[in-house]
């Protein structure tokens, strides 16, 4: 690292930090040379104790994050108790907090398309299993992109794994709205 530690992104997991990790460099962004370092918190239920380890009363530093629109409420609650009132989505990117809608899996097919993703499960040699999960009757009649997501959430492991691939697929110019703007925010300052 060229600069000491100086911003801590707090994701809800693993698949948030590898779609973060992944990204930056796409965008230009050496996250080390920023002094940045991506936290999986381990759930959205433990933003308080990780703003409180890494922010203003634990190590201090500047403080951004990932989550996804059902953990909103929750983010939200939690940056008000450390910065006062929170109270709508753009307070929360005032301080460096953006939204997934739905989640991090949403955002990414949605970014590349479904055509895509499917190649991408294809080369993983998962498109016969995935084919075998549409079939089950409590998915058989729902939107392909519902489909995808919950299959990349069946296995252990693998949302984590398709985070990777697909950010890793992604063209800059895919990139999706809330992954750009904090990665933005926290090159720029």
């Amino acid at each position: 690292m060229t600069e000491s530690l100086t911003t801590a992104i707090l994701v809800e997991g693993s698949s948030d930090k590898n779609a973060v990790e992944t990204l930056a460099p796409l965008l230009g962004h050496d996250l080390d040379a920023h002094g940045v370092v991506v936290v999986a918190i381990g759930a959205a239920s433990k933003i308080g104790h990780a703003l409180d380890a890494h922010g203003p009363r634990g190590s201090g530093h500047r403080l951004a994050g990932l989550c996804d629109l059902g953990e909103e409420t929750a983010f939200r609650g939690a940056l008000s108790r450390v910065w006062g009132p929170v109270e709508t989505r753009e307070d929360m990117e005032d301080l460096g907090f953006f939204v997934c809608i739905l989640d991090l899996e949403d955002e990414l097919i949605r970014a590349l398309g479904v055509d895509r993703v499917l190649e991408v499960v294809e080369s993983e040699r998962e498109l016969g299993t995935f084919r075998s999960f549409q079939n089950q009757p409590a998915w058989r009649e729902r939107p392909l992109p519902d489909q995808l997501r919950r299959f990349m959430g069946t296995f252990s492991g693998r949302k984590i794994r398709y985070a990777s691939l697909l950010a890793g697929t992604l063209e800059i110019d895919q990139v999706p709205a809330p992954l750009r703007r904090l990665l933005t925010h926290v090159v720029r300052g």
